[in-house]
């Protein structure tokens, strides 16, 4: 299925993916141009969810590549089924002698397939998340290169494997180290940094529509206060703030106040530190101010507000 920029950029916020056009653009030309994705931002921004929602829209399997250190060929790319081997040899010793063994052990037959080589070998088109590249270490990044370039894989006891179908390949990092230029050369790059508040709100909107808009612009613009002037050791993701408006909706709130604030914020900061900063009553003072679109110089109601007694005014 071949879609154009609009109809890409329609397809993926029906799937539930608020997509800017600079987003969409830079999606569709790695699409069009059939080369790897290299996307990249802090954790919680889309970065893996922009593969999940291709495999929807394109209607096809997602192969997911977790990365981590230490990680290797083996559980990358393939390995052999050693029992299947074992017991290969032993009937080949009680039947057949003298037969070439080590022939008949390296067949596909007894090829274990891992995710690069699931993907390269799938008679479909598939999507290939290799997530959070940048834990792996430079071997292991150099290894990748054949496959970004080339799409096919090389196997010692078999040769070379081209794709059968290129596959949509999606690679994310949260840059917790510099990758090199040969990876970044052949793929197209893509940074998604934290959404600003209409955008926020629109993907709240999109996924917990039963907050309302008003609570859902409150919150918002409560989350990009604290990513944008504390400094924290986890920024709240959107991940965090669509929790945090769920939860809002269990306890029955249509407004954003202190008591509720305080009553679920391990929803939104998973760190005692980052916890007690925002509980700081100056610092909540302000957070509140920012959420209910009160100017800095205002006093207002803001005592009340604080008490959960007065409903906020929507923004």
């Amino acid at each position: 299925m071949d879609l154009n920029l609009d109809e890409l950029k329609r397809a993926m916020e029906k799937e539930g993916y608020v997509s800017e056009d600079d987003l969409a653009v830079t999606v569709y030309l790695a699409l069009t141009l059939k080369k790897p994705l290299l996307v990249e931002g802090a954790p919680g921004v889309g970065k893996t969810e922009i593969a999940k929602v291709l495999g929807r829209v394109f209607d096809t399997e997602v192969i997911r590549l977790q990365c981590y250190e230490g990680l290797d060929e083996n559980k990358a790319l393939y390995e052999w089924n050693y029992q299947r081997q074992l017991l290969k040899i032993q009937i080949l010793k009680d039947s057949c002698p003298h037969e070439d063994i080590e022939k008949d052990l390296f067949d596909e037959e007894y090829l274990l397939e891992r995710p690069l080589l699931k993907a390269i070998r799938s008679d479909r088109r598939v999507v290939l998340l290799i997530d959070e590249v940048d834990k792996v270490d430079e071997p292991f990044e150099a290894f990748l290169f054949e496959l970004l370039s080339d799409f096919q894989v090389s196997i010692p006891e078999l040769g070379t494997l081209e794709a059968r179908q290129i596959p949509i390949v999606v690679l994310t990092s949260n840059g917790d180290r510099e990758l090199s230029d040969g990876l970044k050369r052949r793929c197209v790059y893509l940074y998604i940094d934290y959404p600003d508040i209409d955008k926020e709100v629109r993907i709240l909107q999109m996924k917990v529509p039963e907050a309302g808009e008003r609570l859902n612009r409150q919150i918002a613009a409560a989350v990009n206060y604290i990513r944008s002037n504390l400094d924290l050791r986890k920024q709240p993701s959107i991940a965090e703030s669509l929790d945090w408006a769920r939860a809002l909706v269990a306890l029955h709130a249509d407004v954003l106040t202190v008591e509720n604030l305080t009553r679920t914020v391990n929803l939104l900061l998973k760190n005692r530190d980052d916890r007690l900063q925002v509980l700081d009553g100056g610092v909540l003072d302000e957070i509140m101010r920012h959420a209910l679109g009160e100017k800095a110089g205002e006093k207002g109601h803001t005592h009340c507000h604080c008490h959960g007694n007065l409903p906020a005014s929507s923004n």
